[in-house]
């Protein structure tokens, strides 16, 4: 057995004996279905693992924003679920991969080289990669006393290609390939969210070490900085990062947040990424989708749900409602449409808008475990949130 297949397999047991440990309260009687979407989520991850396309060095693949992370967010939400398997087969390839190039960072080609796609997109890969990595490794270990050697060596990387100076201080270099939602000229900001998510999920109190401080007060600076004229796809973002990371923002700029998201609910209940993500056109031309879908209805409520939000509230109500009754059951996944072109149901890439809009769904109608945010602390209740219902 090699090094890394005993870092994993120790980690799995470790994995293993915290869900039982700490299991989740059952899951939310609406009508859903989250077998069906366990097995979307597995069978598009087995998809993604075989995909020539997402094939990288040393028999490693891609850790994707619309495939791989939503998968490594969601999928151990569901690791308690009556015939849900868990660990399975997938997440023991995905837990191998990340290890072995977290261990072996220096060695790895990253995803995307200079000399293959263009300027400047080694160092935005590694700045991405880092990232993925330390959340996908967050995720599978939120319930484990402290982090393992491969998640302690994720944050090692990640903190080592921060931008230590200049106007992207406290943040990482963001591959762009001018494409929303993850990779466009403001995904920099989505990735800065995903690595103060990472910090707050991670576990053994890591966010509160005293020699991290200094790196997490340029990230808060960098996040905080003009963020009220940043699109509403990364305010909502903000506010997810907010209930993981203390003193993020205020209760009343977490209202304020909140309130502008209310103002785009749709109605029939749910938002649209059309509507998050500001003025963008389509390179094919075709107009955007404006129908509701499960990637901006499950981030905004996942989001308002941590930030105290109580189900109670009418439209966080009403959002969960539709992502209940939105589901494809035949396929277990829920709708996504892409920002970037019109694409035939029979490419590749037409269910990856799908993917994380399905991952998203999933942590938006499952409760979290453990949850000891500061967000929740300081709990929004019934009267602060109130606000919120003036735009029934």
């Amino acid at each position: 057995m090699t090094l890394i297949s005993k870092l994993t397999s120790v980690l799995l047991l470790a994995i293993s004996a915290c869900a039982v440990l700490f299991s989740q309260p059952a899951a939310p009687t609406l009508p859903w279905d989250p077998a069906s979407a366990a097995k979307y989520l597995d069978d598009r991850q087995t998809w993604w693992i075989n995909w020539p396309e997402s094939a990288r060095d040393h028999q490693t693949f891609c850790v994707s924003c619309h495939t791989v992370v939503p998968y490594a967010l969601a999928r151990p939400r569901l690791r308690n679920l009556p015939g849900i398997t868990f660990p399975n087969a997938n997440d023991t390839k995905l837990l191998e991969n990340v290890t072995l190039r977290v261990t072996r960072w220096n060695e790895m080609q990253p995803f995307y080289s200079d000399e293959k796609i263009g300027p400047h997109k080694t160092a935005q890969s590694r700045g991405t990669e880092s990232i993925l990595n330390a959340l996908i490794l967050s995720s599978f270990e939120s319930a484990n006393a402290q982090p393992s050697a491969a998640l302690a060596q994720a944050f090692r990387n990640m903190w080592a290609e921060r931008q230590k100076s200049g106007p992207a201080k406290g943040a990482w270099l963001w591959l762009n390939f001018h494409t929303q939602p993850w990779e466009a000229d403001d995904s920099p900001y989505f990735g800065a969210t995903l690595a103060a998510v990472a910090v707050g999920t991670a576990p053994g109190q890591y966010a509160r070490k005293t020699e991290l401080q200094p790196q997490l007060r340029d990230l808060r600076e960098f996040l905080l900085r003009g963020y009220e004229k940043r699109s509403l796809n990364n305010q909502v973002l903000l506010l997810w990062a907010s209930t993981e990371i203390p003193d993020l923002l205020k209760p009343e700029q977490q209202r304020a947040i909140i309130d502008s998201l209310t103002a785009q609910q749709q109605s029939d209940g749910g938002w649209s990424m059309s509507s998050l993500v500001g003025p963008w056109k389509r390179g094919d031309g075709t107009p955007l989708e404006t129908k509701s879908d499960g990637y901006a209805t499950g981030l905004v409520c996942l989001a308002a749900k941590q930030a105290g939000v109580p189900e109670t509230d009418v439209h966080l109500k009403k959002g969960l409602t539709w992502l209940a009754t939105h589901q494809d059951k035949s396929q277990g996944l829920w709708p996504g449409y892409s920002l970037n072109k019109q694409r035939a149901p029979t490419a590749d890439a037409w269910l990856f808008m799908s993917d994380a809009a399905t991952g998203y769904s999933v942590l938006a109608l499952t409760p979290k475990p453990k949850d000891q945010s500061s967000a929740q602390r300081n709990k929004l209740n019934t009267n602060e949130s109130s606000a919120t219902n003036g735009h029934d």
